[in-house]
């Protein structure tokens, strides 16, 4: 008995793998959905050379719950993101930051033999977010892990509706970070590399646009609040250290392998801090799906079919840096 479903795995040599995973009967609070809909991320390609099934932004249909599910009913559509459990008894859990849990399942951790890019998932109930229903999935895919990750730094860093917030980027992270802090009344300034998103920028809710390639200073005005770094590597801090203001906060929160290295004095001089930071714990990302469904943020997204050929070429397009903005895998059965 129990369960055998499809899911597409990397490996070696980084192509695209179809395989099942099987799993026993449904227990606890266990609940299976069926895939509908994955968002597609750049972890994604960090791990497609893994023994691992990808994909962590996934969206589909409870089709069969555990004994203890208490809430979720079969047919509620629902998401996951990065996290899958945690230990519940830790400081940092019983705190309402369960993302930072010693013991916490991650993806790329832990589960390897499940994702997102599969026709099904077992996750328990408690790490299950129900779509709100003027939410379509599709929209919903990319918020599980790109919208979670962003609107936890500008919660993170106490952005309120009188914050002025830089944005650096606009890709996958960067035209949703825009959104969110446009919908928060921030006055939201943007930075990129050349003019050729400007008026998609502007579309998404930002107040003023710069174009930074070859620059060695900017002026903008007034200075920064809040600096959101959505970029794949990192900026040139001496391009941006001098535009914040005393007491402002640095939040990268896009992945980059090199080691920080930023001037020091005006680090100390204005009190600046810089912060860390990762998808949503579980009670900020239901208010993050709350505020998207209430305020229409969507991401915009290409579309790919879930099947080999679909991940292959929404990685491809991805690492080729065409993506705009944000690839989604739609299951076709």
């Amino acid at each position: 008995m129990g369960f055998d479903f499809t899911v597409y795995k990397g490996s070696h040599d980084g192509k695209v793998l179809k395989s099942t995973t099987h799993k026993d009967n449904l227990k606890g609070d266990q609940v299976l959905v069926k895939v509908t809909h994955s968002g597609v991320c750049f972890t994604d390609v960090h791990y497609r050379q893994a023994d691992m099934v990808l994909g962590h932004e996934g969206v589909g249909n409870v089709a069969e719950i555990g004994p203890d599910v208490k809430d979720l009913k079969v047919g509620d559509t629902v998401g996951w993101g990065y996290e899958h459990d945690c230990c519940g008894r830790c400081k940092s859990c019983l705190s309402g930051w369960e993302t930072m849990c010693p013991d916490r399942k991650m993806y790329g951790l832990a589960d390897f033999d499940q994702g997102s890019f599969a026709s099904h998932a077992i996750w328990r109930e408690v790490f299950l977010f129900k779509i709100p229903p003027n939410l379509s999935p599709e929209d919903a895919a990319p918020l599980m892990c790109a919208g979670s990750t962003v609107f936890n730094a500008l919660n993170s860093a106490n952005v309120v509706s009188t914050s002025r917030v830089g944005i650096i980027g606009v890709g996958g992270l960067g035209h949703l970070a825009i959104q969110f802090a446009a919908k928060m009344g921030c006055e939201t300034v943007v930075f990129s590399g050349t003019e050729s998103k400007k008026d998609d920028a502007i579309k998404f809710g930002a107040k003023e646009f710069y174009a930074t390639k070859g620059l060695t200073s900017l002026d903008i005005g007034k200075p920064l609040d809040h600096l959101i770094v959505t970029t794949s590597s990192q900026p040139d801090w001496h391009l941006y250290i001098g535009l914040m203001a005393p007491c402002g906060t640095i939040s990268p929160v896009s992945v980059d392998n090199k080691d920080l290295t930023i001037p020091y004095m005006p680090l100390l001089l204005n009190t600046l801090r810089i912060q860390g930071g990762i998808v949503s714990a579980r009670k900020l990302h239901r208010e993050m799906l709350d505020f998207a469904a209430f305020h229409g943020i969507k991401s915009i997204n290409m579309h790919f079919p879930l099947n080999v050929d679909g991940i292959e070429r929404s990685l491809k397009t991805l690492t080729e840096g065409k993506m705009r903005y944000r690839g989604v895998l739609i299951a076709r059965d």
